[in-house]
């Protein structure tokens, strides 16, 4: 199970009775959870996913991957947010960075690049490929474009009926444009459930079917998941996510207003993405919220070290560390020592890394920037499971904390509508007239 101290955001700013003051508001946020009595109460079904998710359906996702990665040679996952970054990261965390999982997974509809998609669709040229489309609409932008183009690239090179063998669509159970298109093409589906939003939808077919098309254990994935679920269930003073939120608000409370996740491990670095968008999607509503940021370390010391260190102290740290390596790697000695390291001769890589981390974090904490310290066992499913399970559980706590609706996102509709109206989509003619006169 994963550890939480928060000794070392304790001090100055706030002190633990700033932390117990907010138990109340805790406790109650974990009824409303549990409950479904609190605001977006209709986007709970995340929080017994992992104990409900039926053995069926795990069998399913299974059985689908092992007919991708038996007929392709790659599976192209198109979808953006949460939609992308939850797969993205376990696959990331858990993959050899220099060599391909069992079946490359690569990711599309992330992004508008014109670029990025004609190096995709040159990469694909010539490969067998498969396709997971995820949108509950099928007309989100970004990866409706991406499906467009690769759909058509791959019925020109299998024809209808053999194309749709190799697209599995994610999508809504009844509705929208994919549900219809997957009905009628006949391609294998999975359905987003209508109470689960996209940033807590890492443990669902969303973010499951590309984790094990890529080779991984979905089902030791869901265990740690199903643990820290047990172990979050009920307030009180054992309860992590309880104590993260808690800590955050205070913290917040007293004008700490950024976050910063800091990693030792740059495997870690799609985790963070992942939880900038958990938390700023979730927070950032009614002028409040925590302003989630992140970094690499120690790569980020030698950019962002600085502003950390003697910048303006409207920041907290949130340092995960990795307590076991996967591998060794030992540091050798030289007989001429130039560069000067043999005074860490024999030692593992590693060491060195927490002797930086250990460094750093004392560093900041004494110049002023309150340090809460999560560690992980180790980078392998269960351990993962659990940490995104955490991750989840407390956001949802800390959302009511702060007093906001955790489980929508109002803000980012405003930017499509603007989209929308300058490129002149139909419907949008008086948006389109109206935003042309501010140009």
């Amino acid at each position: 199970m994963i550890k939480l101290n928060i000794d070392h955001a304790l001090g100055n700013v706030i002190n633990r009775a700033d932390v117990e003051a907010l138990s109340p508001a805790a406790a109650k946020a974990i009824d409303d959870l549990n409950n479904g009595t609190g605001a977006g109460n209709d986007f709970l079904g995340w929080v017994n996913l992992p104990s409900q998710t039926p053995d069926s359906l795990i069998a399913d996702i299974e059985a689908t991957a092992a007919a991708l990665q038996r007929d392709c040679e790659v599976v192209v996952a198109i979808g953006i947010g949460g939609s992308y970054l939850g797969a993205k990261a376990v696959i990331e965390a858990l993959g050899n960075q220099f060599a391909p999982t069992k079946t490359p997974i690569v990711f599309a509809g992330q992004n508008i690049g014109e670029d990025y998609l004609f190096e995709l669709q040159e990469y694909l040229k010539g490969k067998k490929f498969g396709i997971i489309v995820i949108s509950k609409s099928g007309t989100t932008t970004e990866p409706a474009i991406a499906f467009r183009l690769l759909k058509e690239q791959l019925e020109a090179a299998l024809g209808k009926a053999e194309a749709s063998k190799r697209i599995v669509a994610i999508t809504d159970a009844k509705r929208g444009a994919l549900r219809q298109l997957a009905t009628e093409e006949g391609y294998k589906t999975f359905v987003i459930e209508d109470n689960v939003g996209g940033r807590f939808s890492v443990l669902t077919p969303v973010g499951l079917l590309p984790i094990a098309v890529a080779g991984f254990d979905i089902r030791a994935l869901l265990d740690g998941a199903k643990a820290m679920e047990a172990a979050t269930a009920k307030a009180g003073a054992d309860n992590l996510a309880q104590l993260y939120a808690e800590t955050r608000n205070a913290l917040y409370n007293s004008g700490k207003k950024i976050e910063i996740l800091v990693n030792y491990n740059p495997k870690l670095h799609f985790l963070a993405e992942w939880w900038k968008q958990l938390y700023g999607e979730s927070e950032g509503k009614e002028h409040k919220g925590i302003f989630p940021a992140a970094v690499d370390n120690s790569t980020d010391l030698h950019s962002m070290g600085q502003w950390i260190q003697d910048g303006e102290r409207t920041i907290f740290e949130t340092v995960i560390s990795v307590a076991k390596s996967a591998h060794e790697v030992i540091i050798p000695g030289d007989d001429a020592n130039l560069d000067g390291l043999n005074y860490i001769a024999g030692k593992h890589v590693d060491e060195v890394n927490k002797m930086a981390e250990l460094g750093t974090r004392i560093a900041h904490v004494d110049g002023g920037v309150p340090n809460i310290h999560i560690t992980i066992e180790t980078l392998d499913e269960k351990n993962l499971g659990e940490i995104i399970y955490f991750f989840e559980k407390a956001c949802g706590i800390s959302g009511y904390i702060l007093g906001v609706n955790p489980f929508n996102q109002p803000g980012v509709e405003d930017y499509k509508r603007n989209m929308f109206a300058l490129l002149a989509k139909p419907g949008y003619e008086k948006e389109t007239e109206a935003i042309r006169a501010k140009l």
